[in-house]
């Protein structure tokens, strides 16, 4: 069994700040409640994205399920053009390797699962996308 509480990460390598490169400050923060090193075959983030911030991403490498429990935002689709409003009780769903980008109105707190599940070093790369890392890595 593991138990674990968000407030015991604060400020640990679990807590993560981040956002695309050309912005000067973070767009995200991400506290990973699990990693790869848990090996439960998941990874579970607590992630606020910033009001009034733009992040850029692609999963090439993982599946990510969203769902969205606070704030305001819109998702959009950039293969397709599609735009999606994104609220409390919203999920979304990134299994193809989608290029998106989140517009944050109100900071947007989210619950994240990762699959394969992040080792917490990967940094998005010019194209957004975080590498496939293992625990050997």
């Amino acid at each position: 069994m593991i138990v674990r509480r968000l407030e015991d990460l604060i400020g640990t390598d679990a807590d993560v700040e981040g956002g695309d490169r050309d912005q000067a400050t973070g767009t995200w923060r991400s506290r990973r409640l699990l990693l790869a090193r848990d090996g439960v075959g998941f990874s579970l983030h607590d992630t606020v994205l910033f009001a009034g911030t733009s992040t850029t991403m692609r999963y090439a490498n993982h599946v990510e399920a969203v769902y969205v429990i606070e704030g305001a935002g819109k998702l959009r689709d950039l293969e397709t053009g599609d735009v999606h409003a994104l609220a409390p009780g919203t999920m979304y769903l990134l299994n193809g390797g989608e290029r998106h980008t989140l517009d944050v109105e109100q900071d947007l707190r989210c619950v994240c699962v990762f699959n394969p599940p992040v080792t917490g070093r990967e940094v998005h790369d010019a194209d957004g996308t975080y590498p496939l890392l293992t625990e050997d890595d």
